[in-house]
């Protein structure tokens, strides 16, 4: 009776833990998702939906298992998406941008954050790189200056 007691105890607390891992990864998709919103507002020269966007980062990513992810970093991507969202200076929001983007990379190479390919693009001109769904270059950091500046550095599958 104690080990079908312990069982049922071990059950429950596994089945608990999965489903937090899966509402993380859940959080982290969309982070991902959102992530790439704010890329695309910034290829368009538009700060508010880069602000509305680094908001619902923000909220993705506010209560997420640590077991996942480590606070620390957590709490660099939230600074990050932080800087974007309270200002309306576009240039502003580029310069946060690239360190969201170097601290994005490293949590997609490092944590599997979607079934489809994620790729790393390049600006020469910035010295900077960011994730894009698409192959196709839209330079976040120039936006329309430069929209097609760039590379694809790497793939992540």
């Amino acid at each position: 009776m104690r080990k079908l007691a312990l069982a049922v105890i071990f059950f429950t607390v596994s089945n608990s833990l999965l489903a937090q891992d899966s509402i993380t990864n859940s959080r982290l998709t969309l982070a991902l998702q959102t992530y790439y919103q704010i890329k695309d507002a910034l290829a368009a020269d538009d700060n508010r939906s880069a602000r509305k966007n680094a908001t619902l980062f923000i909220e993705n990513l506010n209560g997420i298992s640590y077991k996942i992810i480590s606070e620390g970093n957590v709490n660099t991507l939230l600074i990050d998406a932080g800087t974007i969202a309270n200002t309306d200076n576009i240039e502003k929001q580029r310069v946060a941008f690239a360190n969201f983007s170097a601290n994005m990379i490293l949590l997609a190479r490092n944590q599997k954050l979607t079934d489809k390919p994620a790729y790393i693009q390049y600006c020469p001109m910035k010295k900077a790189s960011w994730l894009s769904n698409e192959k196709d270059i839209e330079n976040p950091y120039y936006g329309s200056k430069m929209l097609t500046c760039g590379k694809v550095a790497e793939t992540i599958q």
